[in-house]
């Protein structure tokens, strides 16, 4: 479905997928063989932020890619707004996303993505996303 493969590819699998209600839930197994745990930081393995915000981007561009793509478009991450991090993820979390369809304009979308850890809030954002 995305054009990303490892170690790039920041979804392991899709938990619900709704259309109607514009809403995607994947999961992530944060393990210690991911490459950027060497260098971030090697006595305390943290999963980079930018990497969780953009898992959440991927989750929301599968929702696009099965939804509301009719063609072969390609979905470009856009805009973040309101990003928070509320907690670290490290190996062995399993990071669930709970991404939201909220507003589309044109072949741009806007997400409001969620990430947790056991039910634990640990990032959000506001993800805009447009098909190209």
């Amino acid at each position: 479905i995305l054009p990303h493969r490892f170690p790039f590819l920041l979804v392991d699998r899709i938990l619900d997928l709704n259309v109607e209600k514009g809403r995607v839930v994947a999961l992530k197994n944060v393990t210690m063989n991911e490459p950027f745990f060497t260098g971030h930081f090697p006595s305390q393995p943290i999963m980079p932020g930018v990497l969780i915000v953009e898992a959440m981007a991927q989750a929301g561009g599968i929702l696009l890619k099965n939804y509301f793509d009719e063609g072969n478009n390609l979905a470009f991450f856009m805009g973040i707004n309101n990003c928070k991090f509320r907690k670290p993820v490290i190996p062995g979390d399993q990071l669930i996303f709970d991404v939201q369809q909220i507003s589309k304009r044109f072949s741009t979308y806007t997400f409001q993505a969620k990430a947790t850890v056991s039910g634990t809030l640990v990032a959000e954002a506001e993800i805009t996303v447009a098909l190209v």
